[in-house]
């Protein structure tokens, strides 16, 4: 089905070019995003640098096709509300020490990873039948103090984010990046 023979370098750049306009057509917003995506696959495929045998396997199954379409909506809506101020939830960034105590412990109790790791994993590191109450105040005052200390680093580093982020031209500059980045991956993933 392809017109041209080409070898792998030229084949590659060939891809590129089309991956580059059709990141310009999405920035651009001249035609549709689905029309666009639609478009280039259908470009690599009349070149040849995307085997026809390969593109029915991947067509014919859905989840790839649902899983681009939302990465190129959501990366298509990131950069048409580029500019857009980052709205805030006031019930969860509501300051004093027991509103941020509450949504830490949801966020902890909500992580699976750590509950896997207190519950599942930790044990297996002592003989609970020998462990005594010092024992246990030692795994207590580890298991509290290390995380705090991560997370008031963390916070330091949020605070300094936080000014950088807020400026609308930077804010700008991010989303239209990471919009730019989801189009790639949404355009990449029916392709593998």
């Amino acid at each position: 089905m392809d017109f041209l023979n080409l070898s792998q370098g030229s084949s590659a750049i060939l891809a590129l070019i089309v991956v580059i306009v059709m990141l310009v057509l999405f920035v651009r917003e001249t035609l549709p995003t689905e029309v666009v995506a639609l478009a280039g696959t259908a470009v690599m495929l009349a070149l040849g640098i995307l085997p026809y045998d390969d593109a029915q396997a991947v067509l014919q199954n859905s989840a790839p096709w649902t899983i681009a379409a939302m990465f190129l909506v959501m990366g298509a809506l990131l950069i048409r509300n580029a500019d857009h101020k980052i709205s805030t939830d006031s019930r969860l960034t509501r300051p004093g020490m027991w509103p941020g105590f509450i949504a830490g412990v949801i966020a902890i109790l909500g992580n699976p990873k750590a509950v896997l790791f207190y519950v599942g994993v930790l044990p297996g590191f002592f003989d609970l039948r020998a462990i005594t109450w010092v024992d246990v105040l030692a795994i207590v005052a580890c298991s509290v103090s290390i995380p705090l200390i991560g997370n008031i680093f963390l916070a330091a580093g949020v605070g300094h984010i936080r000014g950088f982020v807020t400026s609308k031209s930077n804010l700008k500059r991010i989303n239209i990046t990471s919009g730019l980045l989801m189009i790639c991956v949404g355009v990449l993933i029916p392709l593998f």
